[in-house]
């Protein structure tokens, strides 16, 4: 028998009396008043917890997470505001000679730069060594010279990026591809730290949407010892065919896992991205024209997410712009299935009720609002407010899951509840605040949906220094929340108590 004993707890979404809380093979099976519970055996785990908070585990619902643990070794862009000073960091890096074949930075945002990209600024940075420069939302990357000639080779085809040196949609993806295929016990290594650092943030569970199917390389993860998540792995159309010859269904426990890894979500992506110009609006980009990239038809998509569908896959739907969601809410609508849309960044008014009426639930990612809000107002100017309307989205009955799309935004649940609570940061006022959420939703939004820990409960829980439904939370206390512990199954996969 493998036992936890939580001394003097306070449970959230309770009153916050303390009480002793008991483990038992992964179940909770008592819980009682403070300092009445013993434990049952000389090898029972007792935590002093000290009047922590006691909740469930965290969930984000939405992770590219080879990408993520990457990009934790990458050249960080984020904070560059111009085409110039992204080159100048990027020729500071290849003088260092740390770079080894390939000079990869991550996180370029151009959408408010003062003049374009331009190849030649990277041939200049790095005259002998190909540079890749991945945008911070993955739709673009912005490419030297030597990078187009090298990646072509590696892709198969010619990779004409134009003057801009920019490569844009499934060019990009091909890149990034490209670039992920390092040795698997490299990756491998670099993917246990990324769990690590999950776990210190109280998650303890992802719905890992990396473009590449990942299930195999996670059951090799978790048999060698990187189990501190549990895992439910999605797959891309290119792939479909290999998953369902398979019989694999969503839902489904990979065996050999202990149960932490399952068959995860379809998913299609029907358009691009703010950040990148190309998800598909209705009205045109102000101050740019164009309506952005609709990359699969109502009559494509349909016959490819029915057969996902009959297989026994939930299909998850990328759909940034109003014209993608709409579509997207058609297709559901048509197959007469349940999933998620990925985003719903810009959402058409006469479609926030279509979610709820066809049982389709929102998988947002808060922080990216706080990214591009200034992006939006520029490109979207006129209809930002029903931009990121998570408020509105619950208003009308769907359900909202939180993520963070990483590495676009980190993986850190308390970012997204942050952004999703208060609309806010860096000192500035909150963005269209009519569209915060109350602290409830955004936490059912980042657990199973559950509150509390009750008794039955499987032990995926995590142990906080505040409440974080306390009235009136902030959102500065949300983003700095400490968390002390992190248990899978009563397994601390993060300890500092």
């Amino acid at each position: 028998m493998n036992e936890v004993l939580l001394r003097t707890v306070r449970r959230v979404g309770t009153s916050g009396a303390p009480a002793d809380v008991r483990i038992v093979d992964g179940r909770v099976t008592e819980i009682a008043p403070a300092h009445t519970l013993d434990a049952s055996d000389v090898d029972t785990d007792v935590v002093e917890a000290a009047g922590a908070w006691l909740a469930p585990g965290l969930v984000d619902h939405h992770v590219h997470f080879d990408q993520w643990a990457l990009v934790r070794r990458r050249v960080d862009v984020a904070g560059c505001d111009s085409a110039e000073t992204t080159a100048a960091l990027v020729a500071e890096v290849a003088r260092t000679g740390v770079a080894d074949r390939v000079l990869v930075a991550h996180g370029y945002r151009d959408g408010l730069w003062p003049t374009p990209a331009r190849r030649e600024l990277l041939d200049e940075a790095a005259p002998r060594l190909p540079v890749v420069v991945i945008s911070a939302d993955l739709h673009a990357v912005w490419c030297n010279a030597l990078a187009l000639t090298h990646f072509s080779a590696i892709v198969g085809r010619p990779l004409d990026a134009g003057a801009d040196g920019v490569l844009r949609e499934q060019d990009a993806f091909d890149v990034t591809a490209a670039l992920s295929r390092v040795p698997d016990d490299v990756l491998d290594g670099y993917v246990a730290d990324a769990v690590e650092a999950a776990s210190a943030r109280g998650v303890t569970r992802i719905v890992d949407l990396e473009m590449r199917f990942g299930l195999d390389r996670w059951a090799r993860r978790i048999h060698t010892g990187t189990d501190g998540l549990r895992v439910s792995s999605g797959v891309y159309p290119l792939e479909l065919d290999a998953v369902l010859d398979r019989g694999l269904r969503t839902g489904d426990v990979v065996d050999g896992t202990r149960g932490l890894l399952t068959m995860g979500p379809f998913k299609v992506i029907t358009d691009g991205s703010l950040g990148t110009r190309t998800a598909a609006v209705v009205d045109a980009y102000d101050g740019l024209g164009g309506h952005g990239v609709l990359t699969w038809p109502l009559d494509e998509v349909v016959p490819i997410v029915r057969r996902a569908v009959a297989a026994g896959l939930v299909p998850a739907i990328h759909a940034i712009g109003d014209r993608a969601n709409t579509l997207a809410l058609d297709v559901f609508e048509a197959v007469g299935a349940r999933g998620t849309i990925e985003h719903a960044q810009l959402v058409a008014e006469d479609d926030f009720e279509r979610f709820a009426r066809l049982g389709v639930a929102a998988s947002v990612q808060p922080e990216h609002a706080m990214d591009d809000r200034d992006i939006a107002d520029r490109y979207w100017a006129g209809h930002t407010d029903r931009a990121f309307a998570f408020a509105s989205l619950d208003r009308a009955g769907a359900r909202l899951l939180l993520g963070s799309d990483a590495p676009v935004a980190p993986l850190d649940p308390w970012v997204s509840m942050a952004a999703a609570v208060g609309r806010d940061r860096d000192g500035r006022d909150p963005w269209h605040p009519d569209e915060r959420v109350s602290a409830l939703t955004a936490w059912r939004g980042s657990t199973d949906g559950r509150v509390g820990v009750s008794v039955g409960d499987v032990a995926d829980f995590v142990l906080v220094e505040s409440d974080p439904l306390a009235p009136g939370v902030s959102s500065s206390a949300l983003r700095g929340m400490r968390v002390l512990a992190t248990a899978i199954e009563g397994r601390f996969t993060h300890r500092e108590v």
